[in-house]
């Protein structure tokens, strides 16, 4: 017979929270609890291999935060999607492409100075190099738009190298700039 694992929620303290695992050999597991930025709670497990010598089995990620994030929240099930706490539905109906770029890089929708301002910046950075269309015929021609996109993209980087160096915000910065003016023109 298979163990099983039941997270067990604690009353009072959530840091006391324990996994047991039944068959021949039984553990009791503290795992600390941590607020889901917007869903529900969740066991912290990123000790229990090295403390318990146990893994985790979730097969498709289906209860797996991977990471903290403030950006998207998805929960299949119920079939929401939000982009900074914002319902996907509302944003498709209500917001432009530049405002949900704007959105998912500072975290707010702009006011309109700050649309107008978003806007000028991401002109300046809308041309393609003319070199970019020889990626293209180097695809098959029955192969997937999206892994054409993806090949492009990366692609890309092979003209900027000013702005390459990730541990450097305003190159972070610069480099999203370029992505969100250049893929519409990619696509």
């Amino acid at each position: 017979m298979a163990n099983v694992v039941k997270l067990n929620k604690a009353t009072g303290n959530t840091s006391n929270n324990t996994a047991s695992s039944g068959g021949g050999n039984e553990v009791t597991v503290t795992l600390p609890l941590l607020k889901g930025t917007v869903g529900p709670d969740v066991a912290d497990v990123r000790s229990l291999y090295k403390n318990n010598g146990l893994f985790t089995y979730d097969p498709g990620f289906m209860s797996t935060a991977a990471c903290q994030s403030g950006i998207t929240y998805i929960d299949g099930d119920k079939g929401e999607l939000l982009y900074r706490g914002y319902p996907i539905e509302q944003l498709a109906e209500k917001a432009s492409y530049l405002e949900v770029c704007y959105l998912l890089l500072f975290g707010e929708l702009p006011a309109r100075a700050e649309l107008e301002q978003f806007e000028d910046t991401i002109m300046n950075h809308t041309m393609v190099h003319e070199q970019v269309a020889t990626f293209f015929h180097g695809f098959r021609p029955d192969a997937h738009p999206m892994s054409i996109l993806c090949g492009v993209t990366g692609a890309l980087a092979s003209f900027y190298h000013d702005s390459l160096d990730i541990h450097n915000p305003r190159h972070r910065e610069i480099t999203a700039y370029r992505l969100i003016a250049k893929m519409p023109t990619l696509v």
